[in-house]
């Protein structure tokens, strides 16, 4: 993407006609959350002078404490593309800074750039792309969302039997637009569901990527009377749809991955930073499967991975490595889903990889045995894994741990509150 300087943007909204800028950041929750202002006031926040009250946000602090400043990363300026062209509107990501000038450490964007400060102390840089997969449903007649897809297409499959090809193609153009570099896009395994993969980005461009793109598929899907959405399991009997990470580790524009000499075409450091993600990947997963859905995906039968193990070929893995070297070599995690928080899951894995490479830890065997265990089966015992994990307090802080496994508990004990359609009809006439 193109980079631009204060005074180029000032001239580019000027130019452009733009009238509203968003100011947009995102919760520990993976939500975008966004304060709209008028072209005339960007000066002003360009001078970190647009304050929010961040008591009233889900995760944030207390209210003594709520005032915060927005400041937006000049690097992200973007014209939203879907926008009316008269009147336009553009948007600015921003990081959140105290009244005293200091960065919000519970902001899931300052969390990242933290990690990746530590990798380039280091010599590292983390490149990461990802594959969002997403489902496109009709509305009813008022609008409302349903899980109903009159498509019958499958993998790779083309129109007429993808309804969704219209939109899909869409969204893919906007994205271009936008100056995101899309890999591909494609019809995924279930009725209806969809999706869109980027090339290799630095991990916090993608990260910001990711936030935009939730939106802006979201809002071409419903301009073709179509919803978007990326909840991990929306319906049942059919694959589910997940948020693939792509990792790649660079020194000195060189893939540290990527060893010629070795058998496969794998470095030492490879595989202790694949090994470094195995030891810490139950603590993670309350981040990078965070809903009570979430664990609906994550079973056998749907190409999803529900055991912790590692191959170079098997889809159900919980890691795979793709087989591309030179540059292109990567380690691909398939747990993740489009619920996750990039910010979040993106520094984990990178503070899990480096911990592997520091240390030049060994993997397990390649593929599956009766010693291999499972990744947590439900959010519950996810949080337990997350709290027993170490890690998980030195990257995030005690207190962004503490309010997150609050919400999710709080979020469990709601799901098991529930009595199902199923339990009803299995039980209610029996016993």
């Amino acid at each position: 993407m193109e980079q631009y300087s204060r005074e180029e943007i000032l001239n580019i909204v000027e130019e452009e006609d733009v009238e509203f800028i968003r100011l947009q950041f995102t919760d520990m929750f993976g939500t975008m959350k966004n304060i709209a202002i008028p072209a005339g006031k960007l000066p002003k926040a360009m001078d970190d002078r647009c304050i929010i009250d961040a008591s009233s946000i889900e995760g944030f602090i207390r209210t003594e404490e709520s005032e915060m400043y927005l400041r937006p990363d000049l690097a992200t300026f973007s014209i939203l593309p879907w926008r009316p062209q008269q009147g336009k509107v553009a948007r600015l990501i921003c990081d959140l800074i105290r009244t005293d000038g200091t960065p919000y450490e519970g902001s899931p964007r300052y969390l990242l750039k933290e990690v990746l400060k530590k990798a380039e102390s280091l010599g590292y840089t983390l490149k990461v792309n990802t594959e969002c997969e997403f489902f496109l449903f009709h509305t009813d007649d008022n609008g409302i969302p349903t899980t109903i897809t009159h498509e019958r297409a499958g993998y790779l499959d083309l129109s007429p039997v993808d309804l969704g090809e219209n939109a899909r193609r869409d969204i893919v153009l906007t994205l271009e637009e936008m100056g995101y570099e899309v890999e591909s896009s494609r019809h995924q395994i279930a009725p209806g569901q969809h999706e869109v993969e980027f090339c290799m980005d630095d991990a916090l461009e993608t990260a910001d990527k990711i936030m935009t793109v939730k939106t802006a598929i979201r809002t071409i899907a419903k301009r073709h009377g179509l919803h978007a959405t990326f909840m991990p399991k929306p319906k049942a009997g059919v694959d589910g749809s997940g948020m693939h990470i792509h990792l790649s580790l660079f020194k000195d524009g060189k893939n540290v991955f990527y060893d010629p000499d070795s058998e496969d075409g794998l470095s030492s450091d490879a595989y202790a930073f694949l090994a470094g993600i195995l030891k810490h990947i139950k603590g993670m997963t309350a981040f990078c499967n965070p809903l009570v859905n979430s664990y609906k995906r994550l079973t056998t039968g749907f190409e999803a991975p529900s055991q912790i193990y590692w191959s170079k070929s098997e889809r159900a893995s919980l890691v795979k490595i793709p087989f591309q070297r030179g540059q292109e070599t990567r380690i691909e995690l398939r747990s993740p889903d489009g619920a996750a928080n990039p910010y979040v899951v993106f520094a984990l894995c990178l503070a899990a990889g480096l911990e592997g490479t520091e240390e030049q830890m060994k993997p397990q065997k390649e593929g599956r045995t009766e010693e291999t265990e499972l990744l947590p089966t439900n959010l519950s015992e996810a949080l337990k894994a997350m709290k027993e994990d170490p890690l998980m307090e030195e990257i995030l802080g005690r207190r962004f741990l503490k309010i997150y496994n609050q919400a999710k508990e709080k979020e469990w004990m709601s799901y098991m509150e529930q009595i199902s359609m199923w339990e009803l009809e299995q039980y209610l006439y029996k016993i």
